[in-house]
């Protein structure tokens, strides 16, 4: 797309109308901020049962309840946190001087940075939009967000709803194709957030970098479990299948493989066969089960399994069913003795396919994690303190949770976001007012000081001072 076509100048021109209404109100008092919020709240609740039935649409099959815990139940508890917190986090911070400057005063000033450029992916339509514009709301900035081209349902009625509730020239919602989003990435925004794949993270920074934005990415990646040698296996296992479950795996921070203690393979596969049966009964006509999101990501997951089969893996189906192209419903499959070098271990699978790997001591679980590109989150199921610490500590990846999967994700308190090839930057909370916020350092220096001592010309005065300085 190239910037003379409609879509994209009528981009440019409501960045410009953003910026001009930033400058306007550069710094809105948290009464206006807290009222943006609590008008989100209301927006986004009172529309929850209409974008659950669009995003049920744009899947094909996607269970309301789902849809509420895993969205609309975040959302509120996101904006609540907010609003307990959002006028404090706007205070300056005193930070001390040190003697030599003495008596100048010393703070940190929180800022809007002016306009926000939000890029939203499709598995979680409602909360990664809305997410990141609670931070860039409570921070005090405007914001344009571009929705995927994959929920187009979804994407149009939170274009409406969003135009309903905040004039178009402080929060707006742009919809288009992955040639909008390219140049939507490329504008002079004040800061960009792209969630989504690594491949096109690569593509989104280097956009960016065009005009110096600043860019927070959330990405995704291989993300690990280990269950312990004395974890409890059971419920190791019932939790990690409910989190790979959720949403069919198409989940930034779903477990996307399992190191288990060598010779608990086939326990683990046994166990998870129950808790399909459990969780899923009549598992081919159950409704609480998501469909892939497009056929394209269908044939993605029936190739990755396929490749693996042949290279020399066992595939392990936990139901009765088979995977259906016609309904996109892909059973969840545990996978045994697939090759590190098939695209299954090499790439993420965002989808219900689980590798289960096995590991002899907790130094080859450490290692295996510590040989690969560091992950979005890490899980691990453990009792023993002195595992726990060794693999805080010992592994570093975006987020984790101990003897839970997904949850971390929402607890509004704790930042979210990836390092390394899972991404940079991080939003929610505190941590989401700072990425969307200019912390400005300022000195304020006093009327008598000693500035002058130090001044040229230099001579034995300075250099006496200088020997003074240095000593103390």
């Amino acid at each position: 797309m190239k910037n003379d076509l409609p879509e994209v100048a009528a981009l440019e021109a409501l960045l410009r109308d953003q910026r001009d209404a930033y400058l306007r109100a550069p710094y809105p008092s948290w009464d206006t901020r807290a009222t943006h919020l609590k008008a989100l709240r209301k927006v986004m609740l009172d529309n929850r049962d209409a974008l659950a039935e669009a995003t049920n649409a744009d899947f094909g099959n996607r269970a309301k309840q789902e849809v509420l815990l895993a969205e609309f139940l975040l959302v509120k508890e996101e904006i609540n946190g907010a609003l307990r917190h959002g006028k404090r986090w706007m205070k300056a911070q005193r930070r001390s001087t040190n003697k030599w400057l003495m008596p100048a005063r010393a703070k940190v000033v929180p800022q809007p940075l002016g306009v926000v450029g939000i890029i939203v992916p499709w598995n979680y339509p409602v909360l990664l939009a809305v997410g990141p514009l609670i931070s860039a709301l409570t921070a005090g900035n405007r914001a344009i967000i571009k929705m995927s081209e994959l929920t187009p349902r979804t994407s149009a009625l939170f274009e409406q709803l969003i135009g309903q509730t905040f004039a178009r020239d402080h929060v707006a919602v742009v919809n288009g194709d992955a040639a909008l989003a390219a140049a939507f990435s490329a504008q002079p925004f004040d800061h960009l957030l792209f969630t989504g794949s690594t491949k096109v993270g690569h593509e989104v920074m280097r956009a960016a970098a065009e005009h110096l934005t600043p860019v927070t990415l959330e990405l995704g990646g291989k993300s690990p479990a280990i269950i312990g040698a004395h974890a409890r296996f059971d419920n190791a296992v019932d939790n990690l299948i409910a989190g790979k479950t959720l949403n069919a795996g198409q989940t930034c921070v779903a477990p996307d493989y399992v190191l288990v203690p060598r010779g608990q393979e086939q326990a683990f596969v046994e166990r998870a066969r129950a808790r399909m049966a459990k969780m899923y009964p009549n598992f081919a006509d159950n409704t609480d089960y998501t469909s892939i999101i497009s056929a394209h990501h269908f044939a993605r997951l029936e190739r990755r399994a396929d490749e693996a089969e042949a290279a020399g893996a066992q595939l392990h189906r936990l139901t009765d069913s088979v995977p259906d192209p016609a309904s996109r419903r892909y059973p969840l499959i545990a996978v045994t003795n697939a090759p590190d070098a098939c695209a299954l271990m090499q790439e993420e699978i965002f989808g219900p396919l689980l590798p289960i790997v096995p590991y002899d001591t907790l130094d080859d679980a450490i290692a295996w994690i510590n040989a690969r590109p560091r992950p979005l989150a890490l899980y691990l199921y453990a009792d023993d303190a002195a595992t726990i610490e060794r693999v805080t500590h010992e592994t570093i990846a975006g987020g984790m949770a101990i003897n839970e999967t997904l949850m971390h994700l929402a607890c509004e308190s704790l930042p979210f976001g990836g390092v390394g090839a899972s991404g940079m930057g991080a939003y929610h909370g505190y941590e989401g007012f700072v990425t969307f916020s200019k912390m400005k350092p300022v000195l304020t220096q006093a009327r008598l000081n000693a500035r002058g001592w130090i001044s040229p010309p230099y001579g034995k005065r300075v250099n006496a001072l200088l020997k003074l300085m240095m000593r103390f």
